[in-house]
């Protein structure tokens, strides 16, 4: 069964409103429930028609109808970045509604660690460890194999571990936190083991580049910790999708 790819660009803009109230509370453990949405500033309850994605946000200037205080871009972002992600998951997978739901669930999963990650450097264990669960789960349902599902998760932690290890033996100090290891661990449990390495790659790979693009341009120094979740979050994105090809691509060169 196709489903319509407009439908699921309004379904992603939806989620993303959603993910919005996951990434503002959830690194402070405040409930994604209760109380509704409301203003940052004069914490106003925000009515179900002020609270439509992107074209509330459009009509009322970006602004709290309530107190008029400015209200951050990043909600209509994410809400537009939501829907397009799984806009380009509805599109480019085969037309299976389970395989595209299990996609788009671990999208969501990614969206929101990306998110506080790069506002608090924070990758919260309500949403590793239970997709970490998730991921096993669903494998029986739709792939990978659920052996390939538990070594991934396993390979995912342990590499992450043993780098930590490394580091901190030969430094003295932590350079990476546990969250990016428990991190990795989902992204193994809902794509496989062998995406673990292809990921481990595309997102070291990103950020060097761009660590090195902001010392040069003298935005950080050297020292400074860039958040390194965001990253596993873009390259699992593009493993879910291209990893296999980019890992034959890879050993047909051998």
């Amino acid at each position: 069964m196709t489903i319509p790819l407009l439908l699921i660009f309004g379904f992603g803009l939806m989620i993303g409103s959603f993910l919005n109230v996951c990434i503002a509370r959830l690194p402070a453990g405040d409930s994604i429930v209760s109380p509704g949405s409301r203003c940052p500033s004069c914490r106003h309850p925000i009515r179900w028609f002020d609270n439509v994605p992107v074209l509330s946000y459009v009509w009322l200037g970006g602004r709290c109808r309530a107190c008029r205080a400015p209200i951050g871009i990043r909600y209509p972002l994410v809400e537009v970045a939501t829907g397009l992600l799984f806009l380009i998951q509805a599109w480019w997978l085969p037309p299976d509604p389970l395989l595209l739901g299990h996609h788009l669930l671990f999208t969501a999963l990614l969206v929101v660690l990306f998110g506080t990650d790069y506002d608090v450097q924070r990758l919260p264990d309500v949403i590793t460890l239970p997709g970490i669960a998730a991921g096993i789960l669903l494998s029986v349902v739709t792939g990978p194999a659920p052996v390939a599902a538990l070594l991934g998760a396993l390979a995912g932690a342990g590499v992450l571990l043993l780098v930590r290890w490394a580091w901190k033996r030969a430094t003295g100090v932590d350079g990476m936190g546990l969250g990016d290891v428990k991190m990795l661990a989902m992204i193994g449990a809902f794509l496989g083991w062998r995406q673990v390495g292809v990921v481990l790659f595309l997102a070291s790979l990103a950020g060097a580049a761009i660590g090195i693009g902001l010392t040069v341009a003298k935005r950080r120094s050297l020292q400074t910790r860039l958040p390194f979740g965001a990253f596993l979050a873009l390259a699992a994105y593009v493993a879910s999708l291209w990893g296999d090809a980019l890992l034959d691509w890879y050993l047909s060169l051998y």
